[in-house]
Parts: C-alpha cells; sequence; structure tokens
C-alpha cells in the first residue's frame, strides 16, 4: 500500500474561513490518529491572489511502538495534489494555470460563485470571464470536478463558506475518515456549531448527490458488458485446474468436443496441463494468477479447432444461423428466406482430407498448372442451403470429421501447435514473462485461407528465431523483443512492421514467399492499334 501523504491545496479569499477550514483538516486527521502538517501562504490586497492553505495527511494511522515518523512538505508540488479545494471559480483556474492540478490525480472541488478581480472591473464595458471558458480549463486539467455553488449554500445555512468547503472535502472520498469524525471537529471548536454543521450537511449532500449523479450516467452510458455463457465444466476437469482458468477451460473444452470428439478435446486438456505444471514450477504461489494457463486455454483451442471445409459446412448447417439471418434480413415469421451459399474450394481444401501422400501429389499438380500461368484450381459452388439437396450435400461434408483425424492437414497443424507450446513451456520455466508473451502470441492464428499461414509463419518465425537463447542471451530481454515483435505483427497486415521489429532484436527478416507471375492476353479494342 502507498505510503504518500495525501495532500490538499484549499484555496479561500479573505474573510472566508480558510485558515479555519485548514485546522479542521488537520484536527481530524490528528483526531483518526494519522499524522499531518499545514502551512498556509498567504494572498495579497486587493483580489489578486488568494490565501492558499496546504495540507498533507499520512494515509495510514500511526501505530503503537513504530518510531518512524513521515517527512512533509512545506510547500505544494505542481501536479502532485490530490485534492484541490477553492471558494472561487477564477482562483481555481489560477492555480490550475500554475500547474497545480493533474489530469491524472486531482479532484477539484470549487465554488461556482465569482468575485471579479480588479481588472475585471476596470474594463468599460463586461470585462468578466465567461465562466464556461473557466469550467472547460478545469475539465481539461483535473481528473474530476466538483463546481458547486458554495456561497449560496453558505448563506441558506447562516454560516461562512468554509463549512460547506469542508463538507464537500468529507463527502469527495479522498480523506479516509467518516463523516462523524468531521462533524466531530466541529463541534470541538465551540463557536458557531450550529450553523457550521449546517453548512457542513449542505456541501457534504450537494457532492454525494453529485457523485452519485455521475456514477449513474456514466453505468448508464457505459456499454453492456459481455457475458460468457461458459459451458459446464466436468468436476474432474474443475479439480484438476485451478479456478483462475476454469471459465476458459470450459470453453475451450467444449468447444473441441463439438469440433471433433472426446479424445481430441481430453488431448486438449493434456496439452494445457504441461503448460500448467511449467507454470506453477516458477510462480508457485500463483503471484501471476495463472495468467499463461489462462491465455493459452484460449488460443490452444483456437488453434485446434482451425477451420476446414468439414467445420464450414457444419457451422453452415446450424438452426443460430438460419435465425440470425432471418433476424438481418428482418424477415416475417410467414416469409420464405431463400438462402444460397457460394463456396469455392480449391487443391488446399481437398488436400487437407487425403492422406500426406496423396495430398503432396495433389498440390504437385496444382503447383506444375500454376507454373504454366494457370490460375489455382477451385471448384466454384452455389448451394441452396434452404433446399434439401443443398442441405443433404452440407451435411454429407460435415459428416467427414472422423476423416479429418486422417487427413494430411490435421497431422501437419497437431506439429506446428506442439512447436508453440514447446516454446511457452520452456519459456515459462525459463522466465514467468517470456512465457506468458509466447501464449500472448496464439493471437497471429486467425482467419483461413492466406491470412491463416501468414500467421502460423509469423508465429513460427518468432518462435524460432527470437524464443531461445541463441537469439538474445538474457530471457526478460526475449520477452521484450517477442512482444514487440507480436505488437508490430498485429498492427500491420503487410508484415513491413514485423520484419522491422525482427531485425531490431538481431533475428533475420522472415524469408520472402516466391509469387508466380501469371501472363495475361491482351483483347484487341476494335478500331485501336494495338
Amino acid at each position: 500500500m502507498s505510503q504518500a501523504p495525501i495532500t490538499l491545496l484549499v484555496c479561500a479569499l479573505g474573510g472566508e474561513g480558510g485558515g479555519v477550514l485548514s485546522e479542521w483538516l488537520y484536527d481530524v486527521a490528528v483526531r483518526c490518529g494519522h499524522a499531518a502538517q499545514s502551512t498556509s501562504i498567504p494572498g495579497v490586497a486587493q483580489r489578486t491572489g488568494a490565501t492558499t492553505y496546504y495540507v498533507e495527511i499520512a494515509p495510514q494511522p500511526a501505530t503503537a511502538g513504530d518510531a518512524r515518523r513521515p517527512v512533509f512538505s512545506l510547500n505544494p508540488v505542481p501536479g502532485a495534489i490530490d485534492l484541490l479545494v477553492s471558494s472561487e471559480l477564477l482562483e481555481t483556474t489560477r492555480q490550475v494555470g500554475l500547474g497545480m492540478a493533474s489530469a491524472a490525480r486531482t479532484l477539484v472541488i470549487s465554488s461556482s460563485a465569482r468575485a471579479l478581480t480588479v481588472a475585471e472591473k476596470m474594463q468599460l464595458g463586461d470585462g468578466r470571464v465567461e465562466a464556461a471558458a473557466l469550467l472547460a480549463v478545469l475539465q481539461r486539467h483535473a481528473q474530476a470536478c466538483q463546481v458547486l455553488d458554495m456561497s449560496a449554500l453558505a448563506r441558506e445555512a447562516g454560516t461562512v463558506i468554509s463549512a460547506v468547503m469542508f463538507g464537500a472535502v468529507a463527502a469527495s472520498g479522498r480523506l479516509p475518515f467518516a463523516r462523524e469524525a468531521f462533524e466531530a471537529t466541529i463541534r470541538a471548536g465551540g463557536k458557531g456549531v450550529d450553523a457550521s454543521l449546517r453548512g457542513f450537511a449542505l456541501g457534504f449532500d450537494a457532492v454525494q448527490r453529485s457523485v452519485q449523479q455521475q456514477q449513474a450516467l456514466t453505468a448508464l452510458l457505459a456499454p453492456p458488458k459481455p457475458t460468457i455463457d461458459a459451458p459446464a465444466l466436468p468436476a474432474a476437469l474443475r479439480a484438476r485446474f485451478p479456478a483462475a482458468v476454469h471459465e476458459m477451460l470450459a470453453l475451450g473444452h467444449a468447444r473441441l468436443l463439438d469440433y471433433q470428439d472426446a479424445d481430441y478435446a481430453a488431448q486438449y486438456v493434456e496439452r494445457l496441463a504441461r503448460v500448467l505444471a511449467a507454470e506453477q514450477a516458477v510462480d508457485p504461489g500463483a503471484v501471476q494468477g495463472y495468467a499463461v494457463t489462462r491465455e493459452m486455454a484460449r488460443w490452444l483451442a483456437l488453434w485446434m479447432a482451425f477451420d476446414d471445409i468439414v467445420r464450414v459446412a457444419a457451422l453452415k448447417l446450424r438452426a443460430s444461423r438460419a435465425q440470425r439471418v432471418r433476424r438481418e434480413v428482418a424477415a416475417r415469421d410467414d416469409e420464405i428466406v431463400k438462402l444460397f451459399d457460394h463456396f469455392k474450394p480449391g487443391v488446399p481444401e481437398f488436400a487437407a482430407l487425403l492422406p500426406a501422400s496423396l495430398a503432396r501429389r495433389l498440390a504437385a499438380w496444382d503447383a506444375r498448372r500454376q507454373a504454366r500461368g494457370l490460375a489455382p484450381w477451385a471448384l466454384a459452388l452455389k448451394v441452396g442451403t434452404h433446399t434439401v439437396a443443398g442441405a443433404l450435400a452440407l451435411r454429407a461434408v460435415a459428416a467427414l470429421k472422423g476423416q479429418r483425424r486422417r487427413g494430411s492437414r490435421f497431422a501437419l497443424e497437431q506439429s506446428l501447435i506442439e512447436r508453440w507450446l514447446v516454446a511457452v513451456e520452456q519459456g515459462t520455466r525459463e522466465h514467468w514473462a517470456l512465457g506468458h508473451e509466447l501464449a500472448l502470441c496464439g493471437r497471429l492464428i486467425k482467419g483461413y485461407g492466406s491470412t491463416n499461414e501468414r500467421g502460423k509463419h509469423s508465429l513460427l518465425h518468432v518462435v524460432d528465431h527470437l524464443a531461445n537463447a541463441h537469439a538474445i542471451a538474457e530471457p526478460a530481454a526475449r520477452a521484450v523483443a517477442v512482444a514487440a515483435a507480436r505488437t508490430a505483427a498485429l498492427a500491420d497486415a503487410a508484415g513491413r512492421g514485423l520484419d522491422a521489429a525482427l531485425l531490431a532484436h538481431g533475428a533475420p527478416a522472415r524469408p520472402v514467399v516466391a509469387q508466380p507471375i501469371r501472363w495475361h492476353r491482351r483483347t484487341p479494342v476494335p478500331g485501336k492499334t494495338p
């Protein structure tokens, strides 16, 4: 927990009780057992500056037997103020202009009332500074603002504005004291107690209402948080894995059960258990909350459930898909929706379901065709999913799930997954951050076709050239390099940023993939000389 003092800067004009307010702030801290210090810097006459009071309060009460004493500052430090309280709007803006407020730290509580400066009064016309412009400055340079007419509240209570300011400070929540402690401090003063308590209550209630309104508005305008309807996790897996992993594990396990079968889901669990063992070895106290295992539960499941024609056909037949299409076209219940799906499977899609030897022959045949300048072979299909014939055709393709395991792509994907998995295991055991960054590289595997292939090539290039000690000796430096390469790869689809990041960390750029050149005969245009 931070031991830095809570810093408050109070700005008040003459006769507004700023000194009393600073004494109250000091007294309430001491009454609650906290060390505190208060200093003041007088302003000058004729409304060219307010008197400022600076208060520092220890965030924790002093403990018995602790000989240490906090060291407080006598002057406010620009940008290091937690709470800026002011009785006049222009004076508040003046302090912001001096750099006292910080957009990352400072809560500003200000009265909206104005006391005109000498310069404003000297103008022949209306020389007043626009209040809207002053408020815009506060909102831009403060973490939060509470602006209310403290002067009107003080008149209503029959007291000075300092009592209202004290109530506003109490309601802000920036000081670790209960409302009763603030009120007890006022009662200990012995003068004008009833009026001061009325002013305190008005200031407290005004700020509290404003805070509640802001919270309600923020909750109303905030986008709804996505809810994950996670399936039930089997009891055996719930006992085997920590609670932090259960949600992602349940989703991944259910996905692979649906994608293939129970054996494939069990393989996913065993792979994840290897990562968990590596993480527990380097972080036995679970300080990092099993973040490596949780990320691997997500990205490993997505990679293992790679898209192929079997998966596409099964998804096209889902009842939820038909319902979504009807919603998108706003079809009524009595209307018929005809749905046509266009497919263009090529050699890679067909070869994926064939044994490796046949797949290589088919790929070599298509490569020879492309070498002669022909386009890659593909079969254009238009399937009426709403028809019996179309639905049966898709059902026949979806039924090839068992053939998937015997196909060339399945074997290839499993070997690539193992390369990544081993890298994550070894990286985690060597340095937790390195394993975490390598697990996050699973984000590179997305889409299908050429997009999916580029993602896998990028991930494996990072694994081969940045994850091991041959590239960079220190594992922490390797973690930084992997993070930089992953960020660059996700930001630039063309891969130029990734190559630059690889070179910057001493790794070679990705090899250039050969692309065939196809020549097209130009069709002559009648009446024009070719």
